[in-house]
């Protein structure tokens, strides 16, 4: 039996399943093993490397390994799926993960830290929490619309509908509906107090931070994206120009083409979802705040031929090659001098 030289680790909540090739491709080891064993059998093994599918635990084990002197692969499940033979089981997936990390263009995921871990929660947890508003906001409105009662729309404009949810003497609502609606209007208090103290804790820590102030001064990032982006982007110099990192991020068109003919579609949506919408509501921001005669002559030409919603992705696109650039060669924003003026 040869030595280990390349493992194949598929996850799992209990039951991983490992799958060992030597110098030769011979298999070497194929097993399952308890979540409790894992370490240890990695602690007997000589150093070699080890695949991984990029996953909710996939960093957790990626330094556990690294510590016990193995090196460790993530790669997106994805680019290892098109590597399983047949059917669907763990000792297939640990098998075509062994292959895929032995690919000479294979393309893999940085391995975040715990502290790079910690950050990137805050910003999931105040995104479910707003999100959980939101439906909550739209449940009150809905009720409210069917008894003829409607307001403007935006979160600032949903006090005038609590105070007609709290107001008794508004006859327009029948007790039991103002019975059930208080309790919507109660939970949408308790999560804005507990929504405040997470945003209050981003904005404060991007401000103090240099990264965070220069990336802050491209106009529609606010410290929200910014400090998303410098938690969930840890390695921008692992993306080797401002495309491919947009390309990341899912702004790249969806490609159909064959036989010399290029055909390009909508934009793949891609890579972190969570990044690529705040950076659209931040484009969508600044063309709703700027008038036309304001805007570049790209994006007001740009405005003049396609709706909205395009020209606030095309605009986030370009928002997101100058986010990789001060993240990578550093600097602050500095906008386009105006066109001199003709004599």
């Amino acid at each position: 039996m040869g030595e280990i030289i390349t493992i194949g680790l598929d996850l799992a909540k209990h039951v991983f399943q490992v799958h060992g090739f030597d110098e030769h491709g011979n298999v070497v080891v194929r097993k399952p093993l308890r979540r409790g064993a894992v370490v240890k059998f990695f602690a007997e093994l000589v150093p070699c490397r080890v695949g991984i599918e990029a996953c909710s635990s996939a960093h957790y084990w990626a330094r556990e390994l690294t510590a016990l002197g193995h090196t460790v692969k993530l790669m997106p499940p994805a680019y290892v799926k098109p590597y399983v033979k047949r059917g669907k089981n763990d000792a297939a997936d640990a098998e075509a993960i062994c292959e895929a990390v032995m690919r000479p263009t294979m393309r893999f995921v940085p391995v975040k830290s715990a502290e790079q871990q910690a950050n990137a929660m805050i910003y999931k947890v105040r995104e479910l929490l707003v999100r959980q508003r939101t439906q909550l906001i739209n449940a009150l409105r809905s009720h409210l619309a069917e008894m003829g009662i409607v307001a403007a729309k935006g979160v600032g404009k949903v006090d005038d509908l609590v105070a007609i949810v709290r107001d008794e003497n508004d006859s327009r609502l029948p007790p039991p509906a103002r019975q059930a609606l208080e309790e919507l209007v109660r939970q949408i208090a308790a999560l804005d107090a507990r929504i405040d103290p997470l945003q209050e804790g981003i904005i404060s820590q991007v401000g103090s931070s240099e990264a965070g102030r220069r990336l802050m001064s491209i106009p529609g990032v606010g410290p929200i994206i910014a400090g998303a982006l410098l938690a969930m982007v840890p390695d921008p110099g692992g993306f080797r120009s401002a495309r491919h990192f947009a390309t990341w991020l899912g702004f790249a068109p969806r490609q159909k083409s064959s036989g010399g003919k290029q055909r390009l579609g909508s934009i793949s949506k891609q890579g972190n979802r969570y990044l690529r919408s705040l950076l659209i509501l931040g484009a969508a921001n600044i063309l709703r705040r700027r008038g036309k005669a304001s805007t570049s002559p790209w994006l007001a030409a740009l405005r003049g031929r396609r709706p909205f919603k395009v020209v606030a992705v095309a605009l986030a696109h370009k928002i997101a090659r100058i986010v990789w650039a001060l993240m990578v060669k550093g600097g602050s924003y500095r906008a386009a001098a105006p066109a001199a003026a003709q004599g």
